[in-house]
């Protein structure tokens, strides 16, 4: 599982140095490097700063005569940008990084997180349904968030109209997670913002 993306020989730890985040960063958007080739890379090279020094070798040798890398600018813009926002970067390997997650071979190394992160290693149920739900499915989405956030569970969902939003909006004071495929900025549908 885990264990076989990552060498022994290199344990992945996660940044703690800006240069080193912001090496992550710049590894995990560049152009065709995506969560398994992050660890393989990682793997072979140790940090991120030396797989990005290696990456236009290795785009060479794939047949791709101009790879650039995505620049420490864009990087620097990008955590601005978040920040302005109020979010910030989570790295695999932080005590704040979700444990659940490090059970998958392709959890995400970085994560942008807004709000209150204890929620994230708090027990985790999602509520998923219908985005255009009956009347009833809408009103058993409300019950069953309410009902588990108060037997002390945090409802994670995407951010859908119907048995999604009903589900949040029902688990407000208990605490809810939504996960935004778009970008952290970018709540969709709009109304759900």
């Amino acid at each position: 599982m885990v264990d076989d993306m990552i060498s022994s020989a290199h344990p992945l730890t996660p940044p703690t140095q800006e240069e080193d985040q912001l090496a992550w960063l710049r590894l995990l958007q560049s152009r065709r490097v995506g969560i398994a080739t992050f660890y393989r890379l990682m793997a072979e090279y140790g940090d991120a700063q030396t797989c990005l020094d290696h990456l236009p070798k290795i785009a060479k040798a794939a047949g791709e005569d101009e790879h650039s890398t995505f620049s420490l600018k864009a990087a620097k813009e990008e955590r601005a940008a978040g920040q302005r926002f109020g979010a910030r970067l989570v790295f695999r390997g932080d005590e704040t990084y979700p444990d659940a997650l490090n059970d998958l071979s392709d959890a995400p190394p970085i994560l942008w997180v807004k709000g209150n992160t204890s929620l994230l290693n708090k027990p985790i149920l999602s509520l998923v349904g219908a985005r255009n739900a009956s009347s009833l499915g809408m009103r058993m989405a409300r019950f069953l968030a309410t009902e588990l956030g108060e037997a002390g569970f945090v409802v994670c969902s995407g951010l859908a109209r119907g048995i999604d939003a009903a589900a949040h909006a029902a688990s407000i004071g208990t605490g809810t997670i939504a996960v935004l495929g778009g970008g952290i900025n970018v709540p969709y549908p709009v109304e759900n913002t």
